[in-house]
């Protein structure tokens, strides 16, 4: 079934479904809603029992997926929670729910927020330089760009966007201030980039300033280290991300249980982790769905399983 709307299309949704649902009476958390794509094919794949738990703090994804399900919702077996996914123990906590059998975490944009020119997260379209995907915060990426000091901005679009020219781009918005619309900080990137790299450091500059803006990496980083007690054993973990720095916090922490990627070992060499790896290299999108949505073409899906807290060790032959 095309669970894909006119607000977003899920990614890699079969193999979403056929690596994290373990059991159709379980309880499963769809910590990034968006526009309910996952979370209708989770309760598709659930019996009358299994229930779902979608977050997200984006009010036009919740409003848009609400009344995508209101079916599911009436019949409780969705329940909807306003917040970060890093807020997901206290607020399945505030539901009576501590532990469940499945998270599934679809980082990084929806195409609706790339699509609307007034949330300004696409640089190829002109709206406000905005990028919160919590419209209730304060501060946004025109903040960043026009109130941060010069090495400040630099270090941003380094460490978030891995962009190698960060110095002079900073530099170049900088001497540009005022700065406070998409088009106006893209024309600015465009005069600081190689002529033939232009299109790649313009997604990197605006991929830097969106984490920053979202605090994406920390909210990830606080989640993952959360999940381990979130889950019960033979619970699974699903994360789909879309650039290196979600994929490689992901790899680390589904093979160590720590998130460095540090690699603990038991007398006999067995790795010492709370997860097992089910996926031992990413899942990424076939040639069939990239062609239906160009986008899912740097997903890249990566799925482990909780295991028993007696029995931490996990065999060499893994690593």
């Amino acid at each position: 079934m095309n669970y894909a709307s006119g607000y977003h299309a899920p990614v890699l949704c079969n193999a979403v479904l056929k690596g994290l649902i373990t059991r159709t009476d379980g309880v499963y958390v769809d910590g990034t809603l968006g526009g309910g794509g996952h979370t209708a094919a989770m309760l598709d794949e659930l019996g009358a029992s299994g229930r779902v738990f979608a977050i997200d703090r984006d009010d036009d994804a919740i409003a848009e997926a609400s009344t995508r399900l209101t079916a599911e919702l009436e019949s409780g077996r969705l329940t909807i929670l306003r917040g970060n996914f890093s807020e997901m123990g206290s607020l399945l906590e505030e539901k009576g729910v501590n532990q469940v059998d499945g998270i599934l975490l679809d980082l990084g944009v929806s195409s609706h927020q790339l699509d609307e020119a007034d949330r300004g997260f696409s640089h190829r379209l002109s709206g406000p330089l905005d990028m919160r995907m919590d419209q209730s915060q304060d501060d946004d990426a025109a903040e960043l760009v026009n109130q941060l000091e010069e090495d400040q901005l630099a270090n941003v679009i380094y460490q978030f966007g891995e962009e190698r020219r960060s110095r002079r781009i900073a530099r170049a918005i900088v001497r540009a201030r005022p700065i406070l619309s998409t088009e106006q900080l893209a024309d600015v990137v465009r005069s600081a980039a190689e002529r033939d790299q232009r299109s790649k450091t313009l997604a990197r500059v605006f991929q830097a300033l969106r984490i920053a803006v979202n605090g994406e990496l920390d909210a990830l980083d606080e989640t993952l280290l959360r999940s381990t007690n979130l889950l019960h054993t033979g619970g699974r973990l699903a994360i789909i991300s879309y650039h290196s720095l979600e994929d490689r916090r992901a790899k680390h922490f589904m093979r160590s249980g720590n998130l460095k990627g540090e690699i603990l070992k038991d007398f006999f060499g067995n790795r010492i982790t709370p997860w097992k790896e089910i996926t031992r290299k990413a899942i990424v999108a076939d040639e069939s769905e990239v062609e239906q949505n160009p986008r899912s073409r740097s997903a890249r899906l990566r799925i482990a399983e909780r295991v028993e807290d007696s029995a931490y060790s996990v065999k060499s032959s893994l690593n």
